[in-house]
């Protein structure tokens, strides 16, 4: 039997950046359970939204949290 691997790796956390001033809308990204991304895995438009949202910490968007994701 072969073994197979996945492109991206399966994750249980979720950095989320929640915004300042609307309720319930926010940006959400794969992370481990310290918060850290692997920005070489994610796709140009995803790894732009992660930049961005960094770039609004503070203007538009609160300071991201780890959450927990379920499967």
């Amino acid at each position: 039997m072969n073994p197979t691997f996945d492109s991206q790796p399966v994750t249980n956390f979720e950095l989320r950046f929640q915004s300042l001033d609307r309720h319930g809308r926010s940006w959400s990204f794969a992370c481990d359970g310290e918060g850290h991304v692997d920005m070489d895995a994610m796709t140009e438009s995803v790894r732009n939204n992660y930049l961005f949202a960094r770039a609004l910490i503070g203007i538009d968007l609160d300071t991201p949290q780890v959450r927990s994701i379920s499967t």
